[in-house]
């Protein structure tokens, strides 16, 4: 805890901070290290991302920094508490969203249920109501104010599950993968609303997890790529982007001669990863870096040699897509699918 006159702690600190999960019937294979020895340090104000595929260990590392499971070794810190010996004092300073959570309770209305959460942190009832019927607006649920959660569809109580995280005013906010399954123009409108809201008033903090690439560039001042529990790199999206710049980034859409997908061996000495497969094309989008010293004709030769027919090419700028097949070493679609 920081000492009266001290600087306030950072929003967020952990220190060589693990989590095994122990072999069960449903992790027959063995023990798992969900979380690798992981520093990370967020600082007041910063809306923080962790960008990885499914199984990294976001969603473990949010878990241990709220208070619902223990590490296994290593120190977390939010606002200043140690998450394991003050855990009561970290609960009364965050909150926590999550994407596709379905929890409410059915009976009460919308608006009913925001106070219920309001009153569950002490909010005054005179700071309460004006703040659950200004949320009820940003999430665009005014005109189901007064409608029972058990008759919301699934879109309408994840926007009212994302006005929730707001209604205690947190230091610290956590949202794990908090626009999942949402429409694109309600994930557009509830992102503008977070920036806002990090920026309205010093030191509130945002620790967002996500694998979406442009969620990511869009919110983060800084961001952390997870994998497989560690974190391998650290900086700014920007930072992060130049750090893979070099050489032009080109996407080959491609079919194979008998239809199929070309092997990797095809651009033997290139970092490629395959992009989503266009089932009504019946192509594939092959995404990789050219450098200086590679000459784009070659490698369009090299594929026609083996049959395979390019139907497109296209070259753009450096993306955080990019940044994560250099740093991971595989694209997000390989590393959704992997171990």
């Amino acid at each position: 805890m920081s000492r009266p006159g001290s600087p306030p702690a950072p929003a967020v600190e952990t220190a060589a901070l693990r989590r095994t999960f122990a072999a069960s019937r449903n992790r027959p294979g063995g023990a798992v290290e969900a979380l690798a020895g992981v520093d990370v340090r967020i600082e007041r104000g910063e809306i923080f991302g962790l960008l990885g595929p499914n199984g990294a260990g976001k969603t473990t590392f949010i878990k241990i920094l709220t208070t619902l499971l223990f590490p296994t070794a290593g120190e977390a810190r939010v606002a200043g508490h140690d998450v394991v010996r003050e855990a009561g004092e970290v609960r009364r300073r965050i909150s926590l969203i999550s994407g596709g959570e379905s929890s409410g309770y059915g009976i009460l209305t919308v608006r009913e249920c925001l106070w219920m959460f309001s009153q569950f942190y002490g909010v005054p009832a005179a700071v309460a109501w004006p703040r659950v019927d200004e949320l009820i607006a940003v999430v665009g649920l005014t005109e189901r104010a007064h409608a029972r959660i058990n008759r919301l569809s699934t879109g309408e109580r994840q926007r009212m599950n994302f006005a929730r995280g707001f209604v205690s005013d947190p230091e610290v906010l956590f949202m794990d993968e908090p626009t999942l399954g949402m429409d694109v123009n309600a994930a557009r409108a509830l992102r503008a609303y977070v920036a806002r809201w990090v920026r309205a008033r010093p030191g509130r903090t945002v620790l967002l997890t996500t694998h979406y690439m442009a969620e990511a560039d869009e919110l983060c001042d800084r961001l952390a790529i997870i994998d497989r529990g560690k974190v391998l790199a650290c900086d700014s999206p920007a930072a992060l982007r130049r750090q893979v710049q070099g050489g032009q980034h080109v996407e080959l859409e491609v079919r194979g001669s008998d239809g199929g997908e070309p092997g990797m061996q095809t651009l033997a000495g290139l970092q490629a990863a395959w992009g989503a497969p266009h089932p009504e094309r019946g192509t594939r989008t092959l995404k990789f870096r050219l450098p200086a010293d590679h000459s784009l004709v070659d490698v369009l030769r090299q594929l026609e040699g083996q049959g395979i027919r390019v139907d497109g090419v296209a070259t753009r700028e450096t993306t955080l897509e990019d940044v994560f097949i250099a740093v991971v070493g595989r694209g997000l679609e390989d590393a959704e699918s992997g171990p």
